[in-house]
């Protein structure tokens, strides 16, 4: 019989090294493709005004069974970091998701103080976004594109959901336990989470960028009081699924959008 192989514990480096992975195959990445894609559209030879996001478009819209298809498949694998991340998490902590608040111990405490934080964050980021737009510093979000069909609303809604998840779990859960077990202090966790949001949304422009640093600011404070990532999921899900069905439902309505 063998006998068992000692398990050392993390060192700084080895926790930094991690965090840098999972970015890596997650937020991280889309960060850098994000920056590209800022980088083109101000090379495009028209302001960012004048431009124009598509978000959650259609695959193939003249075969919806397949389309539906892709959106399945892009919203389950899309979810794959966040099991990495609590998978990690887990070799130290078997109660991890309990230890960052992604559980259901506290339902109606974290839909309520969710809800709030959608309002908070809501109103003054649509301001945001109007001024951006007009001051040529962000795109115009078309931010639903699916076929119409009867499946279109119902995937809006869970690909709202997995955006959450995914920002939430991975990208204050996550990395605010990893960083800290790591030695940093709560300010520099807090903001540097808080600028890798911001980075991956600039495809949207730097009214995009502004604004989701600022809701990492909010939420990374928020998490830091109550250690629960369920209310920023309750939130960051609102915010999306007003954005995206709430488009879908007005574009050919109001002229604004």
């Amino acid at each position: 019989m063998e006998a068992p192989v000692e398990q050392r514990a993390l060192s700084r480096r080895d926790l930094l090294a991690e965090t840098w992975l999972v970015l890596g195959v997650s937020l991280g990445a889309s960060a850098i493709w994000s920056a590209l894609s800022l980088a083109r559209k101000l090379t495009a030879g028209k302001p960012l005004g004048a431009q124009t996001t598509a978000m959650n478009s259609s695959v193939t819209p003249d075969r919806p069974w397949l389309d539906l298809l892709h959106q399945l498949a892009g919203i389950g694998l899309a979810l794959v970091p966040v099991v990495l991340a609590l998978h990690l998490l887990s070799r130290d902590d078997v109660r991890a998701r309990f230890a960052i608040g992604w559980d259901a111990t506290q339902p109606a405490r974290d839909l309520v103080r969710g809800l709030g934080l959608a309002a908070l964050i809501g109103l003054p980021g649509l301001a945001l976004y109007a001024v951006a737009r007009a001051l040529d510093l962000n795109t115009t979000i078309a931010a639903a594109n699916l076929a119409e069909t009867w499946w279109a609303v119902p995937v809006l809604v869970l690909a709202a959901a997995q955006n959450a998840v995914l920002e939430e779990v991975v990208m204050v859960g996550y990395l605010f336990t990893r960083w800290a077990q790591a030695g940093w202090s709560t300010w520099r966790i807090i903001v540097l989470s808080a600028m890798i949001r911001g980075a991956y949304h600039l495809y949207q422009g730097f009214g995009g960028f502004v604004g989701n640093v600022v809701m990492g600011l909010v939420f990374g404070l928020l998490y830091t009081r109550t250690k629960r990532v369920g209310p920023l999921v309750v939130a960051h899900t609102v915010l999306d699924v007003v954005a995206f069905v709430g488009y879908a439902l007005l574009k050919d309505r109001v002229g604004w959008l």
